[in-house]
């Protein structure tokens, strides 16, 4: 061990090739070391990432629970629920990296790998899908967002009921269009209280100027435009880190299968 430390502190090229077979077959620490941070790190980094990805799937189904119940064909609504399920696996996988990183166990590195390289796989097909098929998406849409309106205030639909009310008031607008869009749904000229600027029991049988006008569709959409970058850009953090620890995972385990065979 001395001498491997003192080899290490030494210069010149000679010296460096006579340091280099030393240290192969005295097998120095300071290289098992080198070959184990980085995989540890990045397995490590994936647990944080998976906790990340759990985080905006929670916050995701906390602020946006009520277009999911207007819309529930708009597939970003339902994100949320596959962050949640992804962040867990990941973090899950995270903790199979670290421990095959720490424990120098090939088959726990190829596991990591080969899930990691799945789920880095699902999240580029899902992101194709959505890109290729957006604007049937937005159709469905705008199907589904008509479709509610004629439940509002029915039978069985206080939470559509409830979520209409909610996105009306939040975002000041009315019906999906514009407000006209309610005199179908209830088959008389009138809209919810909830289009009312001034809330009032009985104010939307009143069609006051005040009431609000602009339909719910493109506010709501624009709103969810703003989320989807949000998403976006820590989707390809996340991603980066999937690859770089893919790419680590695999130099380890191609390093440990090497050593491995000098002994047979």
């Amino acid at each position: 061990m001395v001498v491997c430390s003192h080899l290490l502190h030494m210069e010149g090229d000679s010296i460096s090739r006579v340091k280099e077979q030393f240290l192969e077959s005295q097998q120095c620490p300071s290289k098992g070391v080198w070959m184990n941070w980085h995989p540890d790190m990045e397995a490590k980094s994936s647990l944080l990432g998976g906790c990340g990805v759990l985080g905006v799937g929670i916050w995701l189904a906390v602020t946006q629970g009520d277009f999911a119940t207007i819309s529930p064909s708009y597939p970003f609504l339902s994100v949320a629920n596959v962050l949640i399920a992804a962040g867990t696996i990941i973090m899950v996988v995270g903790f199979l990296g670290c421990l095959g990183a720490i424990k120098e166990n090939r088959c726990l590195l190829l596991s990591f790998f080969i899930i990691l390289l799945i789920i880095f796989t699902l999240e580029l097909t899902g992101i194709f899908i959505f890109i290729s098929g957006r604007d049937l998406i937005d159709k469905y849409a705008h199907r589904d967002l008509t479709k509610g309106m004629r439940l509002y205030s029915t039978e069985g639909n206080a939470g559509l009921t409830k979520a209409w009310d909610i996105v009306q008031t939040d975002f000041r607008c009315c019906g999906v269009e514009n407000y006209t869009d309610w005199f179908t749904a209830f088959g008389e000229d009138k809209v919810p209280d909830s289009c009312c600027l001034e809330y009032g029991k009985g104010c939307g049988a009143t069609l006051s100027k005040t009431n609000f006008q602009e339909g719910c569709y493109m506010k709501v959409m624009d709103v969810l435009e703003q989320y989807l970058l949000v998403v976006g850009i820590f989707g390809l953090c996340i991603a980066s880190i999937q690859v770089l620890g893919m790419a680590f995972a695999m130099v380890m385990y191609c390093q440990l299968r090497k050593e491995s065979s000098k002994y047979y």
